[in-house]
Formats: structure tokens, C-alpha cells, sequence
């Protein structure tokens, strides 16, 4: 399932501008459709999980 990326920053909680720039950055996987950008929703957990992990304190 693809999503808007207007539904991605909804489901992270984030601003559509926020989101567009993480999809800049290759920190949130998107593909493109023609003009369109979509972000698979598989990427959103990716994205928390690597999130998480980066902010785990070291044991």
C-alpha cells in the first residue's frame, strides 16, 4: 500500500514539509508514480524502528 506523503506526516505525527524534507534525505523511503511521490507504508515503521535504535543508550 502506497501513501500520500500529506498521509505519511500524519500517521509520524509530523508537518507535510518535515516529511518532504526527510523524503529528500533518503531518511523516509518514497518512490515515485509519474509526478507523484508515495511512501510505501512499510516504510514508516522502518523509519521509527531506525529511529529508535539511533536513540537507544548504549548498554
Amino acid at each position: 500500500m502506497l501513501l500520500t506523503v500529506e498521509e505519511a506526516a500524519r500517521r509520524l505525527r509530523i508537518g507535510r514539509t518535515v516529511c518532504y524534507r526527510l523524503i529528500g534525505t533518503g531518511e523516509l523511503e518514497s518512490v515515485p508514480i509519474g509526478r507523484l511521490r508515495r511512501v510505501p507504508a512499510v516504510a514508516i515503521p522502518e523509519y521509527v524502528n531506525r529511529l529508535r535504535a539511533a536513540n537507544k543508550p548504549a548498554a
